[in-house]
């Protein structure tokens, strides 16, 4: 009974974090159309940092422009693929970094997907002009800095047998 409630309550969590994440992207972009589409780029850091309003029809730095097709099928797909890793993650301390990463995925990933849904493109509207990066948003950022907090976790803080123990845990799951 006590797991069970412990479960429900993780999962209430895990919804009401990808809620507010995905309400602040949103919420940021709303802003971005409404005071930046059709004028002029906001400086915040003259030569550093701008806000430029633009439609991006691609993923990531306008890779695959256009597929919004492609898109529709692998966003749903990939974050299906990422709750179930979570669904199988063994509830201990050591994999809470691996849920919190594994939550601004699905946030960032749901936040444009929103966006290719109903506007066929993405709003983005944050540019460093310093390096010439592309234009990017806030669900941008959720997806980015979670792959690199991956990527560190992964090679830095997780161990293989952190890996066997969810794999033991895939395989409980599946015989019980």
């Amino acid at each position: 009974m006590f797991y069970r409630k412990k479960k429900i309550t993780s999962f209430i969590f895990a919804l009401v974090v990808i809620l507010v994440l995905i309400l602040f992207d949103q919420f940021t972009k709303d802003l971005a159309v409404a005071y930046l589409m059709n004028k002029d780029d906001v400086i915040l850091i003259p030569g550093v940092l701008q806000f430029h309003y633009l439609e991006n029809t691609g993923a990531a730095f306008s890779l695959l422009e256009g597929q919004q097709t492609l898109f529709a099928i692998i966003t749903p797909i990939l974050i299906l693929f990422i709750i179930y890793l979570m669904v199988i993650m063994p509830r201990v301390k050591k994999f809470t970094a691996l849920n919190y990463v594994f939550l601004f995925l699905i946030a960032g990933a749901f936040g444009n997907y929103i966006d290719r849904i109903i506007n066929h493109y993405v709003v983005d509207f944050i540019y460093f002009s310093l390096i010439d990066f592309p234009v990017f948003n806030v669900a941008d950022c959720y997806v980015t800095v979670s792959v690199i907090v991956l990527f560190i976790l992964v090679l830095f803080y997780y161990k293989d047998e952190d890996f066997e123990e969810i794999k033991d845990n895939l395989r409980f799951k599946k015989n019980g």
